[in-house]
């Protein structure tokens, strides 16, 4: 299983970007799909997560900002990002919890991390 994610760059304070995170390989289902970031010399923190049969949570920080939508036919997770801030700067990872899927190994249960990609806000 391997997911990768796509979407950072740069972009003005106001600004918008639009992440993606595939998640490939034999998967079965997958329990959640989110995001998390981590900016520089911090830890990393949760910025939305999407739940099957709970809903989605969202870090206050990026509340009314941020929309995470899912494609569970696609296995793919999104985060719209709008008015974007210097302090959104960070790099995102996506991460998938609770995946069942057929590996080399036979049936398998684990949680994965996306390579992560960077946003940076700035004027």
């Amino acid at each position: 299983v391997q997911l990768q994610a796509s979407g950072g760059g740069l972009v003005q304070p106001g600004g918008s970007l639009r992440l993606s995170c595939a998640a490939s390989g034999r998967i079965f289902s997958i329990d959640a799909m989110g995001w998390y970031r981590q900016a520089p010399g911090k830890q990393r923190e949760m910025v939305a997560t999407i739940t099957n049969g709970v809903g989605t949570k969202y870090a206050d920080s990026v509340k009314g900002r941020f929309t995470a939508s899912r494609d569970n036919a696609k296995n793919t997770v999104y985060l719209q990002m709008n008015d974007l801030k210097p302090e959104d700067t960070a790099v995102y990872y996506c991460r998938a919890d609770g995946v069942t899927a057929s590996t080399s190994r036979g049936l398998s249960r684990s949680d994965y991390w996306g390579q992560g990609t960077e946003v940076t806000v700035s004027s």
